[in-house]
Protein backbone atom coordinates (compact mmCIF):
# COMPACT_ATOMS: atom_id res chain seq x y z
CA UNK A 1 0.00 0.00 0.00
CA UNK A 2 1.25 3.34 -0.54
CA UNK A 3 -0.47 7.07 1.00
CA UNK A 4 0.76 10.27 -0.14
CA UNK A 5 -0.69 13.48 0.39
CA UNK A 6 -1.78 15.50 -3.07
CA UNK A 7 -2.63 19.08 -3.74
CA UNK A 8 -5.19 19.74 -5.64
CA UNK A 9 -3.78 21.59 -8.84
CA UNK A 10 -6.82 21.62 -11.27
CA UNK A 11 -7.45 25.05 -11.79
CA UNK A 12 -11.23 24.77 -10.66
CA UNK A 13 -10.79 22.02 -8.42
CA UNK A 14 -12.97 18.99 -8.67
CA UNK A 15 -16.10 19.75 -10.14
CA UNK A 16 -18.34 17.47 -12.34
CA UNK A 17 -15.97 17.20 -15.07
CA UNK A 18 -13.00 16.40 -13.77
CA UNK A 19 -14.16 13.82 -11.42
CA UNK A 20 -15.16 12.07 -14.32
CA UNK A 21 -12.01 12.42 -15.90
CA UNK A 22 -10.09 11.28 -12.63
CA UNK A 23 -12.60 8.30 -12.17
CA UNK A 24 -11.51 7.61 -15.96
CA UNK A 25 -7.84 7.47 -14.81
CA UNK A 26 -8.26 5.57 -11.67
CA UNK A 27 -10.89 2.97 -13.10
CA UNK A 28 -7.82 1.71 -15.40
CA UNK A 29 -6.03 0.06 -12.56
CA UNK A 30 -6.92 -3.20 -10.62
CA UNK A 31 -5.20 -1.20 -7.54
CA UNK A 32 -7.89 0.07 -4.72
CA UNK A 33 -7.49 3.52 -4.85
CA UNK A 34 -8.79 6.16 -2.40
CA UNK A 35 -8.93 9.84 -1.58
CA UNK A 36 -8.91 10.77 1.92
CA UNK A 37 -10.17 14.72 3.16
CA UNK A 38 -10.56 15.52 6.60
CA UNK A 39 -12.32 12.42 8.08
CA UNK A 40 -13.51 11.17 4.70
CA UNK A 41 -12.43 8.32 2.86
CA UNK A 42 -14.10 8.15 -0.69
CA UNK A 43 -13.51 5.20 -2.91
CA UNK A 44 -11.90 7.27 -6.44
CA UNK A 45 -13.68 5.18 -9.28
CA UNK A 46 -17.02 6.00 -7.60
CA UNK A 47 -18.34 9.66 -9.56
CA UNK A 48 -20.85 10.27 -6.46
CA UNK A 49 -18.62 9.72 -3.81
CA UNK A 50 -15.90 11.53 -5.67
CA UNK A 51 -18.38 14.46 -6.17
CA UNK A 52 -19.41 14.36 -2.40
CA UNK A 53 -15.92 15.52 -1.63
CA UNK A 54 -16.46 18.89 -2.84
CA UNK A 55 -12.55 19.78 -3.18
CA UNK A 56 -11.37 22.88 -4.24
CA UNK A 57 -8.01 24.18 -6.02
CA UNK A 58 -5.14 24.46 -3.23
CA UNK A 59 -6.83 21.56 -0.88
CA UNK A 60 -4.78 18.74 0.02
CA UNK A 61 -5.88 14.82 0.15
CA UNK A 62 -4.38 11.71 0.95
CA UNK A 63 -4.59 9.10 -1.99
CA UNK A 64 -4.01 6.00 -0.84
CA UNK A 65 -3.21 2.92 -3.51
CA UNK A 66 -3.20 -1.03 -3.05
CA UNK A 67 -2.83 -3.79 -5.34
CA UNK A 68 -0.77 -5.23 -8.07
CA UNK A 69 -0.08 -1.88 -10.02
CA UNK A 70 -0.36 0.75 -7.03
CA UNK A 71 2.59 2.47 -8.49
CA UNK A 72 1.52 3.19 -12.05
CA UNK A 73 -1.76 4.23 -10.22
CA UNK A 74 -0.57 5.98 -7.25
CA UNK A 75 1.72 8.46 -10.38
CA UNK A 76 -1.46 8.37 -12.86
CA UNK A 77 -3.52 10.02 -9.63
CA UNK A 78 -0.89 12.66 -8.54
CA UNK A 79 -0.08 13.96 -11.80
CA UNK A 80 -3.76 14.01 -12.39
CA UNK A 81 -4.56 15.72 -9.47
CA UNK A 82 -0.98 18.12 -9.39
CA UNK A 83 -1.35 19.63 -13.32
CA UNK A 84 -3.53 23.06 -13.39
CA UNK A 85 -5.96 22.50 -15.84
CA UNK A 86 -5.73 24.17 -19.39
Amino acid sequence: MIRKPITIGISNGLEARPIAMLVQVASQYVSNIYLESEERKVNAKSIMGMMSLGLDTGESVTVSVDGADEEEAMKSIEEYLSKPSE
